[in-house]
């Protein structure tokens, strides 16, 4: 069993955006120490309780204050960028830290429209970058290779490389949450995760058609995939509830429509009553997570890994904190990494 880990930077009620960059940083040093396969850090905009809002530069910041874990993005937001700008970004990455750089790409926006507009700046991008996402990818791969790619421009042989001399390339992962993007990650060849803990559904069906679809590549020669799931692990299963309630609320804001704040702490989300009609929301999310006591979260994770026939498991910690913690902490989501690895890594 391989273990993982994905990271949004959480914010907090009681956080600055530099507290929770030093609860990732702490964090992702409890991952490298514990032997944690790799480190991911997302992409979203604009979202008050979520400070990952560029990976190239959390994955830069992470590398240099960790030893060897691996390091990527999960994932890159494609249509909000320009591939070349991707491909200089993480052939940099790879330069300082050869080995360790893994570029997860996605196609959703990780953005409300109006963000998404602003971010995408004057100069006409828009939805037709979706459409086009299978160009950009492919144009974000052969960037980076050592040998660049021939762009066609009238008498003359102009050749266009992510960086001048690279003696090795990132490692490519599609990420998706639909069958789209499994159909695209076997089509190209290329290593898959789908989003189970986002989607929750349709995951079974995804990787299925991802492995019997496969085309091989350069890349790989072989369907490589894993799954995300969120993850919550206390000396208690009662303990273990209660850190992950204010994660719950914060979803069921996010698909109710209602204003997105930053994370609760603990006592704050026990005492809020959520609408009877939001329950299931709630159940929902317990019911595709990692939740409990170390041996329990370790059966589930196990369980996880059996179902859908994967050897590595990718967990976002999403462990809120009780009233009085040190803002620049976040030790409930170090101690799900500690507890999760005393039984499945040691």
């Amino acid at each position: 069993m391989r273990l993982s880990v994905l990271d949004l930077v959480p914010v907090r009620t009681d956080q600055t955006s530099g507290d929770a960059l030093a609860a990732s940083t702490q964090l992702a040093q409890v991952a490298d120490r514990l032997g944690y396969e790799r480190y991911w850090v997302a992409e979203h905009h604009n979202m008050p309780a979520v400070a990952a809002t560029s990976p190239p530069v959390l994955i830069a910041h992470l590398a240099a204050q960790t030893e060897r874990i691996r390091m990527g993005s999960g994932g890159v937001m494609l249509p909000n960028h320009a591939p070349l700008a991707v491909a200089e970004q993480f052939a940099l990455l790879e330069a300082a830290h050869p080995g360790r750089i893994d570029l997860g790409i996605g196609r959703a926006p990780g953005s409300d429209p109006v963000t998404s507009m602003a971010l995408r700046g004057a100069a006409g991008r828009d939805d037709t970058d979706v459409a086009n996402f299978p160009q950009y990818l492919d144009d974000v791969m052969a960037l980076m290779g050592t040998e660049g790619v021939q762009v066609a421009v009238p008498r003359q042989r102009y050749i266009l490389k992510a960086t001048p001399a690279a003696a090795s390339v990132p490692a490519l992962w599609l990420l998706g949450s639909s069958m789209y993007s499994a159909e695209l990650a076997a089509a190209k060849g290329l290593p898959y995760v789908f989003a189970h803990h986002f989607s929750g559904r349709g995951t079974a069906e995804a990787l299925q058609a991802y492995r019997s679809r496969f085309q091989p590549s350069e890349l790989a020669s072989e369907p490589r995939t894993f799954l995300t799931v969120n993850a919550v692990v206390a000396e208690t299963e009662q303990e273990a509830a209660a850190l992950m309630l204010p994660n719950l609320h914060m979803m069921v804001a996010l698909r109710t429509g209602q204003p997105l704040e930053p994370l609760a702490i603990v006592e704050d989300a026990e005492a809020r009553d959520l609408p009877p009609q939001h329950h299931s929301l709630v159940d929902a999310g317990l019911a595709r997570a990692v939740v409990g006591t170390p041996q329990q979260a370790a059966d589930q994770v196990r369980e996880l890994a059996g179902q859908f026939d994967v050897d590595e498991v990718m967990v976002h910690p999403v462990a809120s904190a009780r009233r009085g913690t040190d803002p620049a902490t976040s030790p409930a989501r170090d101690r799900t990494l500690e507890l999760l690895a005393k039984e499945l890594l040691d």
